[in-house]
């Protein structure tokens, strides 16, 4: 379970990293990063469309890229991290998501 001082919830926190962060993209997946100095731990914001399917699959979407970044959380750096799924995801299973998330962060280079 990711905990909530983990996660960016807030539309303004959104927003901001929209404005002032660096975005990096593949088919899957879109990630806006920015650096945070008031935090020394990287926050995670997901956003997946209703184009996607019904909440059901939404939250599955959002549920693996979670997992994801549980599991590279320690070779992660320490920023704010939104990842807007695309259409593709809807159609994949976790490795495959493992393997574009992947992807992203190394053409992001914030991944050790």
């Amino acid at each position: 379970m990711m905990k909530k001082r983990y996660r960016i919830k807030k539309e303004k926190d959104f927003q901001l990293v929209f404005k002032k962060g660096k975005s990096f993209a593949n088919r899957q997946f879109v990630v806006y990063l920015i650096d945070n100095p008031k935090t020394d731990h990287m926050r995670l914001g997901i956003s997946v469309s209703k184009r996607l399917g019904n909440a059901v699959k939404r939250n599955k979407i959002k549920r693996r890229v979670r997992v994801f970044f549980q599991k590279y959380q320690n070779s992660l750096d320490a920023r704010e991290y939104v990842v807007i799924a695309r259409q593709p995801v809807s159609q994949m299973d976790y490795h495959q998501m493992e393997k574009s998330l992947l992807h992203v962060l190394k053409i992001a280079r914030c991944i050790k």
